[in-house]
């Protein structure tokens, strides 16, 4: 059943996940190289009494980042409902929510923005980076010892995240794609949780 914005924006909780889908050249591009049904995922930090937060990766520095306080390409926390408008009104995406069926502790939040901190103005990999890492993560070429991350995808920007709250077992962040965090893939969560199916957006 679709929801308005802003209903979702109320409703959403750390660790809910934001799903997007264009119909751009690029967004396109995205979809098949990594052979997913959409092109962007962002996740939400709820903290306290500041405003909902989607914590993503972007090309575009449309918003502000509300860590640095800057304009930045790459790894960014922005106003979520700013940056749903913006996916929407300026690239033409439709956007679903998941919920996390899951109790987020103090301790889940600390990590989350432990990981903000750490990954905020990652840049982003360029198209070719994009599909050789994506390739890399399913058929490795060779050890990668290495677990920071140089440039950010979106969907591994969150994969991090979701593994350092102790949602996800540690693997190589270039494996995930939007995909994997759509309905349609079997993304197995830890202690437990799960995404709730996607709620349709309806951006007014």
């Amino acid at each position: 059943m679709p929801t308005s914005l802003d209903r979702a924006v109320e409703m959403t909780r750390t660790g809910d996940v934001w799903v997007f889908r264009g119909r751009s050249p690029a967004d396109r591009a995205i979809q098949a190289m990594t052979n997913s049904p959409v092109n962007h995922v962002g996740m939400a930090v709820v903290i306290d009494d500041l405003p909902p937060l989607m914590w993503h990766a972007e090309l575009g520095k449309s918003l502000k980042d509300m860590w640095s306080g800057t304009h930045q390409r790459g790894a960014q926390l922005h106003d979520l409902r700013d940056a749903v408008v913006t996916w929407h009104d300026k690239y033409g995406q439709r956007a679903w929510l998941r919920q996390l069926d899951h109790a987020v502790t103090r301790e889940m939040e600390d990590a989350a923005l432990r990981t903000v901190a750490r990954l905020d103005g990652t840049p982003f990999p360029s198209t070719a980076k994009l599909a050789s890492r994506w390739l890399r993560g399913r058929v490795p070429l060779r050890p990668k010892g290495d677990a920071s991350l140089e440039s950010a995808f979106c969907a591994e920007i969150v994969a991090v995240t979701y593994e350092e709250m102790g949602l996800l077992p540690k693997r190589r962040p270039n494996w995930y794609d939007p995909g994997k965090f759509w309905s349609g893939d079997d993304l197995e969560l830890l202690e437990g949780a799960k995404l709730g199916p996607e709620i349709e957006i309806v951006v007014m």
